[in-house]
């Protein structure tokens, strides 16, 4: 897929996250991730599962917003910061504090996408990826 904006992948989602920590134990997160439109104009982005490491397991949740601008769609989180711009398959960059998120957006078919994020800092060492899949609704 070439050009593909976040409307293209409304629906629900099967995630599969791998946190591969340098710092800590690697991680992993199975969810639901539902993309909706809302009634604005944005894109709702939703993911509600579970985080296991060696050990133990916690539940996560989070929902992001992905909005359209002058500019091209642009990714922001629940509370309306900028996250980071919707440019599939270009590299985009969201400093943190002294923490540097590095990430790409890649699209494979209307129903598998990935996220991976390379994170390094003072505080942070880690490489999260992120693979999704169609569900039926």
């Amino acid at each position: 897929m070439t050009t593909v904006d976040p409307t293209d992948l409304l629906g629900r989602w099967h995630l599969d996250r791998t946190i591969d920590d340098r710092l800590g134990p690697e991680r992993h997160v199975v969810a639901d991730t539902w993309l909706s439109a809302e009634p604005d104009g944005r894109v709702r982005w939703h993911e509600d599962g579970t985080m296991t490491w060696s050990g133990g397991s916690t539940s996560v949740a989070r929902t992001l917003f992905v909005e359209s601008r002058e500019d091209g769609w642009w990714v922001t989180f629940e509370d309306g910061r900028d996250f980071h711009p919707w440019t599939v398959g270009e590299p985009v960059v969201h400093p943190c504090g002294a923490d540097t998120y590095r990430g790409h957006v890649t699209v494979l078919s209307p129903d598998a996408w990935s996220v991976q994020w390379v994170v390094s800092g003072p505080a942070k060492d880690y490489t999260m990826t992120s693979h999704l899949t169609r569900q039926a609704d």
